[in-house]
């Protein structure tokens, strides 16, 4: 019986350490206002962080194509982000026609 009791135990120890792992955030302590517009001109897409969950300051993850980890960049700079995506949209579409 008390074998059973230790794999009871070992099982319940293995389940609580993998589930916590999952409920850690990922959020951003800093951000960056200068961010270069070769990078931005790369966007994969974007998410907003907000303040009033988990994380302590609002900021927008940037996701840039061939880079591991998102840039943290100022929520300001969605703005110009989606301007800057208008744009070589519209490019794209003289380009075609």
């Amino acid at each position: 019986m008390d074998l059973k009791v230790a794999i009871v135990i070992a099982c319940l120890l293995a389940f609580t350490i993998t589930s916590t792992e999952a409920v850690i955030p990922k959020c951003c302590i800093r951000t960056r206002k200068d961010i270069p517009v070769q990078l931005l001109q790369n966007v994969e897409r974007w998410v907003m962080q907000r303040s009033d969950g988990a994380c302590d300051i609002p900021a927008l993850l940037i996701y840039v194509r061939n880079m591991r980890r998102p840039i943290c960049g100022h929520p300001k700079a969605l703005t110009f982000l989606t301007q800057l995506q208008q744009r070589m949209r519209n490019m794209k579409r003289r380009k075609a026609a």
